[in-house]
């Protein structure tokens, strides 16, 4: 397979099929790809993916029947083939006729008529072709997850699905135990690489294009790290100072554990708890390349009993298991996978852990929750019922230049060239009421 139109097909096919997630499937298709052929692969799957419901609700009244399971890949080669009409400069002619081809390519050549009809027809329509959709469909949004939003945020709504369509920036966090953040932006000023410091993180620097982290001046010495600006201003939460005992929990892929230790390397210790084997492999793999050390735990963080020496933890950070809906833009297949049967069980679980690690802290300490939702049913919501579970957690107010109040957290949106969606909410255990 030679062509990054039908590699996009297949994946996409697969991510709707099976439910893959893009990041698991996107790899392992690029790989029977020419290395120059991966970046449009790439586009047109993150492309067609971000606008798939505006793209379905267009397309699905031309198909004169619905397709079979087993076509999937023949709706996503059409679909493909739309994205690039209306979203790229690819000229109109490369679009069709490689959709055409592509039909033949995965073996079945009766779909290339419908495929060259259905695109013809976008071609010509194209000015009209969305003029009736419902506000969701014309937000590129599952129409559950719309009206969530619409529910929640009428007011940040449209730039919400705005910042939530466009392509996110590429973020760095400066490891300060290396240089300042100047200091690097003087180093990729020097390598030609465009850059500016993020708005509210202290080791935030924002890219003008994406890199290949290769290009990146030192850093595969730990000088510098990809992280979104949001997901660094945990370390801040923490007020960290050296001495401290503290949990990272749920730590996987590692971005916020190699900060906390960057903010303060002389920890008595930082435990990294990760349910999965593998993406605890890669928590280590990164505290490897930036030269730093953590106590790594394979275990669930509900069951205690196979990780919990007893000692309580200063500090706990829970970047909580959520709906992802703060960092589509990112992840543009949860527009595909996510369900509204799925936030209950979400709820649930993050109240579990919330309860289950509260036990872990000491008197005084300070528990930061974070999740990268936008949802309240898991954010201020949540930290409403766990409140009101524990008389002995109390809410300490953010104050911050970031974000919005939400009765003291935090709610961040995703924002065009800034930062993702995220929030942040902090509690201390209040020590007269003990353990």
């Amino acid at each position: 397979m030679k062509c990054p139109r039908v590699a996009a097909a297949r994946c996409l096919a697969n991510i709707e099929q099976e439910g893959s997630s893009l990041s698991r499937v996107l790899t392992r298709v690029e790989q029977d790809l020419d290395p120059s052929q991966r970046s449009l692969y790439r586009e047109l799957c993150y492309g067609t993916l971000r606008f798939y419901w505006k793209l379905d609700a267009a397309l699905k009244p031309f198909f004169s029947k619905a397709l079979k399971a087993k076509d999937s890949d023949v709706k996503m080669l059409i679909y493909v083939g739309a994205y690039q009409l209306f979203y790229t400069r690819i000229p109109p002619h490369a679009a069709i006729n490689s959709s055409v081809e592509g039909c033949r390519t995965l073996g079945k050549k009766w779909a290339s008529g419908m495929a060259n009809a259905i695109l013809r027809r976008c071609q010509r329509e194209h000015d009209s072709l969305f003029t009736t959709l419902n506000p969701a469909a014309e937000a590129a949004f599952p129409r559950w997850l719309f009206d969530s939003l619409q529910s929640a945020w009428p007011e940040q709504l449209q730039a919400i699905v705005d910042a939530s369509n466009a392509h996110p920036p590429f973020c760095l966090r400066v490891n300060a135990l290396h240089q300042s953040r100047d200091s690097y932006l003087n180093i990729l000023a020097n390598a030609d690489i465009a850059a500016t410091a993020c708005d509210f993180s202290g080791s935030g620097i924002r890219l003008e294009h994406a890199v290949s982290v290769d290009s990146l001046p030192g850093f595969r010495d730990g000088h510098a790290s990809v992280q979104d600006e949001a997901a660094q201003l945990c370390t801040d939460l923490l007020e960290l100072s050296p001495g401290l005992r503290v949990l990272d929990a749920c730590a996987a892929p590692g971005g916020k554990t190699g900060a906390i230790l960057e903010c303060q390397p002389q920890l008595a210790e930082l435990v990294a708890l990760e349910i999965d084997e593998q993406r605890l492999s890669r928590i280590q793999d990164n505290l490897d390349r930036l030269q730093l050390n953590a106590t790594m735990v394979c275990a669930d963080a509900v069951d205690t009993d196979a990780w919990w020496d007893g000692k309580h933890f200063d500090r706990i950070l829970l970047d909580a298991p959520c709906s992802a809906t703060g960092v589509i833009r990112r992840n543009p297949d949860i527009k595909l996978n996510r369900l509204a049967t799925d936030i209950a069980p979400l709820v649930e679980l993050q109240a579990t852990l919330l309860d289950t690690l509260w036990t872990c802290l000491k008197p005084e300490g300070a528990f930061v929750y974070a999740t990268c939702s936008l949802l309240p049913a898991e954010n201020i919501e949540q930290v409403s019922r766990f409140l009101n579970r524990h008389e002995d957690a109390e809410l300490v107010p953010i104050t911050a230049k970031w974000g919005v109040d939400q009765g003291g957290c935090r709610q961040l949106f995703p924002q065009i060239n800034g930062h993702d969606g995220f929030f942040y909410a902090k509690f201390r255990k209040n020590p007269d009421r003990g353990y």
